[in-house]
């Protein structure tokens, strides 16, 4: 039996984007698992604080924030974010972008998330590559460059 991996609370806010508050908020309450050090020192637990990530807790999608409940047609999304209309259909269909509805011929997506996708498919992008993990979050591979 594997032991559970415990890290600084500070360092696991900003391995996976928490703000520290928060995140204190939730080893308190008992959300995740926590412990304090002999010294005081509060480590949590890695792999509850990986099952709490959701990318609306994300910088990268906090940062859109003025555009939650905008809707914006996926052609229009195409030229404005400069993603192929291909590639917004996947990430609709995979759940990653919300489909708001239809006008006429037009979908209508919920611009936030397609300004979050943009944003981390442009950090990371190419062709052929794994961008998000089945959650929305940024896919983190276990190896290569991208690796933590």
């Amino acid at each position: 039996m594997a032991l559970p991996a415990y890290m600084p609370i500070a360092d696991a806010a900003d391995k996976y984007g928490y703000d520290l508050d928060e995140l204190k908020k939730m080893a308190q309450s008992g959300k995740i698992n926590a412990a304090v050090l002999p010294g005081g020192d509060v480590v949590v637990s890695e792999d509850s604080v990986k099952e709490k990530t959701r990318k609306e807790d994300l910088p990268e999608f906090k940062q859109f924030s003025l555009l939650a409940g905008n809707s914006i047609w996926l052609s229009e999304a195409e030229r404005k974010y400069d993603v192929s209309t291909p590639t917004l259909s996947r990430w609709v269909k995979a759940g990653y972008i919300s489909r708001i509805g239809l006008e006429g011929n037009r979908v209508l997506l919920n611009e936030q998330d397609v300004a979050y996708c943009a944003e981390i498919y442009k950090k990371r992008g190419g062709q052929g590559k794994r961008i998000f993990a089945e959650d929305g979050t940024p896919y983190k591979p276990k190896t290569a460059p991208l690796a933590e």
